[in-house]
């Protein structure tokens, strides 16, 4: 399984070795399997990985702390690959991730490795360069929560989906996050070798092989944030009793359902009836953070009768129940007052 790992100027040296070493640890364990994981005698019929470093012309690159990334081949001299790879990059003063000769480069190049069938992602700002080769018009994907509202207007033809840790379509993997390139090699390793192999691979490494949504790091409310039309809907959810419907919302809005619907279809990406579960489920994570309050009291605050239904809710959305989010933030907040 030969993969690619594409350096542009700027890389993150710590991505773009953490993909080679993960890849490579990969290996190690297919070797030689800890007691108790892989069958052996299923170990022979799993890939192998190779890795190989490439650029635009085969040389070294410079990052943004002026170190150099060692670069293995150039790209028209590399040839077939499985799978080819893009990790996050330095920003430029703009804030966002540069067009440069180079990540230019590496998107065309991209595009034609995506034409012959090769799996292509990319993650952090590693995404732009994907967007940059046209590989996500019309296609679901994500990128890091802060560069959300930047990339929706650099790529308007994209489909991305706000908060997700990890989308993938038509043989395009997005993750989001300057260490996301754990959850795309992952992924990866899961698409290519099997669910098994890449909790192997976790395992070892000791890495979470259950990505948690970017959302949950997003202050409340960011994106609603970024238009009139979102801060006034989530008011009145906020404020709205449990019986609130789409057509209820738009009427309060002075405007039509289907008007409703197009606007945020547009925005977010969301229907009414999900942008209201959204808002009221990003309530409940503030409340949750919040000492004192049961579960059934957190529902009822944020617009729900049936406590099954909230559940329900909240663990499509954020991937963990209620109580074990209570648990995760709890135990993040005192980690963090532990470190000052």
């Amino acid at each position: 399984m030969r993969v690619a790992v594409i350096a542009v100027e700027g890389s993150l040296l710590s991505a773009i070795a953490g993909l080679t070493d993960l890849f490579w640890i990969t290996n190690q364990a297919l070797r030689a399997p800890p007691e108790g994981t892989l069958p052996k005698e299923s170990v022979r019929a799993r890939p192998l990985f190779e890795t190989t470093i490439v650029s635009a012309d085969g040389t070294s690159l410079p990052t943004a702390q002026g170190r150099r990334i060692p670069v293995d081949a150039a790209f028209a001299d590399f040839g077939h690959c499985d799978v080819a790879l893009v990790a996050g990059m330095a920003l430029g003063s703009d804030g966002l991730p540069p067009a440069s000769d180079t990540v230019r480069h590496a998107a065309d190049w991209l595009h034609a490795q995506h034409r012959h069938g090769v799996l292509i992602g990319g993650a952090c700002a590693g995404t732009f360069v994907l967007g940059e080769a046209g590989l996500l018009d019309g296609r679901r994907c994500t990128t890091t929560w802060w560069l959300h509202n930047a990339f929706k207007r650099r790529f308007p033809n994209a489909k991305p989906v706000w908060g997700t840790a990890i989308e993938e379509q038509d043989n395009v993997i997005t993750t989001g996050g300057p260490l996301s390139w754990i959850d795309l090699a992952l992924h990866v390793i899961k698409r290519t070798a099997g669910a098994d192999v890449a909790k192997l691979a976790a395992d070892v490494s000791v890495a979470d092989n259950s990505s948690m949504p970017q959302m949950v790091y997003a202050p409340r409310g960011f994106i609603n944030a970024t238009d009139p039309l979102l801060l006034r809907a989530e008011r009145i959810i906020r404020g709205a009793d449990p019986g609130l419907t789409a057509e209820v919302l738009a009427t309060e809005l002075s405007l039509s359902a289907r008007t409703l619907h197009r606007r945020l279809k547009d925005l977010v990406d969301e229907s009414p009836k999900s942008f209201i579960t959204r808002v009221r489920v990003e309530t409940a994570c503030v409340l949750l953070e919040t000492p004192g309050s049961s579960i059934k009291q957190v529902a009822v605050q944020c617009g729900y009768t049936d406590e099954t239904a909230f559940r329900r809710a909240f663990t499509q959305l954020i991937g963990m129940t209620p109580a074990d989010y209570r648990r995760w933030a709890h135990k993040r907040l005192t980690k963090s007052a532990g470190s000052l």
